[in-house]
């Protein structure tokens, strides 16, 4: 089963979205990547993760938009530029508000944009509903052949 990597540096938020997952029955493990430079680590199997090589691509890319290092929309634009990272589905999760963040997010290639909410039954809901679409509903493109 390939996992989620959830890109945030909020530690509560962190714990609010495992939280949610967890309660919401998505059995997908969730990697966690607290700052931009380590998502792209993480994802093109570089610098603390260049011994990630035979683990699966994930499923799906939660994405915080306000990283520190490399921040999400420069991340988003290295994942859609390249091959192999081309066809993950990322969500922008994000507490930002911003239309310039909303447009920029799908005008890099973004598959969704999600404001975080509030208050915990919310956030729970929300992580369900991505849980549910994304990892259950959605048909993914077959993987590549090398």
């Amino acid at each position: 089963m390939n996992p989620i990597l959830l890109v945030e540096d909020n530690a509560t938020d962190e714990k609010l979205t495992l939280r949610a997952f967890k309660k919401s029955g998505v059995s997908n493990p969730v990697d966690v990547v607290r700052d931009g430079a380590e998502a792209l680590d993480y994802l093109f199997r570089t610098g603390v993760h260049a011994g990630r090589a035979s683990d699966p691509m994930p499923a799906l890319v939660l994405l915080d938009l306000k990283l520190p290092k490399i921040d999400g929309l420069e991340v988003l634009r290295r994942l859609r530029a390249e091959e192999r990272t081309r066809m993950i589905p990322i969500v922008v999760l994000t507490a930002s508000r911003e239309e310039e963040d909303i447009v920029r997010s799908y005008a890099l290639g973004a598959n969704a944009y999600v404001r975080k909410p509030v208050d915990f039954p919310e956030f729970a809901e929300a992580a369900k509903t991505l849980g549910l679409f994304w990892l259950l509903l959605n048909e993914p493109p077959p993987p590549r052949r090398a």
